[in-house]
């Protein structure tokens, strides 16, 4: 069965990457909940997509550069909550027993933060999450540095079109990241059109489609039998997964 798993909790419902969005994520009955992690300057592990603050808050420039003070008051767009850090979304998703997809992102300028796989993992494990946790990456050296710290923990490697094609093809990034990955996610466009391809050098059911928003999609990759369907949408995919099993 494909298992669903809320993008930024249900960013399509309430404000992504917000408490009340996981909250109700995990109501929903999501097989996971998808979330991303920075790290500032001050040293706060917080919870947001961008390295910049304009698109989802109402302040302005470079997160890593926000003190834990501004942090705290600087509010989600069309919303009432701030920006959490990674220890209150954990506090909220450990109850649930939910399992979790961790995302460690880049600064604005694509690099690394120092030593946030040590701490990501590091609180993952003061919750007690860290044996239902997922952690996930665009970039494989932050995966890597995860696997030398904690190879228990399952690593999700992301990847489009573009990046695939930088690393030499379909088969070439696969041999590559053979070694690292539990589950591969695929922008489900470009999935789509090498699903079989895909299919032949990986598990259908260890294949990730991401972003899928459309019910008619949805029904699609369900029926495909694709391992994991990430969506802003989960309320959607759960109802429809839930009328084919009749």
């Amino acid at each position: 069965m494909t298992a669903i798993i809320g993008h930024r909790g249900a960013r399509d419902i309430w404000p992504e990457n917000s408490l009340t969005g996981f909250r109700g994520a995990a109501e929903l009955g999501c097989d996971a909940i998808e979330f991303d992690v920075h790290l500032t300057d001050a040293g706060e592990l917080v919870v947001i997509h961008d390295p910049t603050l304009e698109r989802t808050t109402e302040g302005r420039g470079e997160l890593r550069k926000l003190a834990p003070g501004d942090r705290a008051v600087t509010r989600l767009k069309h919303s009432d909550e701030t920006i959490p850090t990674l220890d209150e979304v954990l506090a909220v998703l450990a109850p649930a027993g939910i399992a979790l997809h961790v995302e460690i992102k880049l600064d604005a300028r694509g690099v690394a933060y120092p030593g946030i796989a040590s701490r990501v993992i590091d609180r993952l494990k003061a919750h007690g999450v860290a044996g239902r946790a997922h952690l996930t990456s665009f970039d494989l050296d932050v995966l890597r540095a995860c696997r030398a710290l904690a190879p228990e923990i399952p690593l999700l490697v992301s990847s489009d079109a573009a990046l695939i094609a930088a690393q030499g093809g379909l088969e070439a990034f696969i041999a590559s990241v053979g070694d690292l990955a539990d589950i591969i996610a695929l922008r489900h466009d470009f999935l789509s059109d090498v699903f079989d391809i895909a299919t032949g050098l990986w598990p259908a059911g260890r294949l990730c489609a991401w972003t899928v928003n459309d019910p008619v999609l949805m029904q699609s990759w369900l029926a495909r039998g694709v391992g994991h369907l990430t969506t802003d949408r989960p309320d959607l995919a759960l109802q429809l997964r839930d009328a084919m099993a009749v």
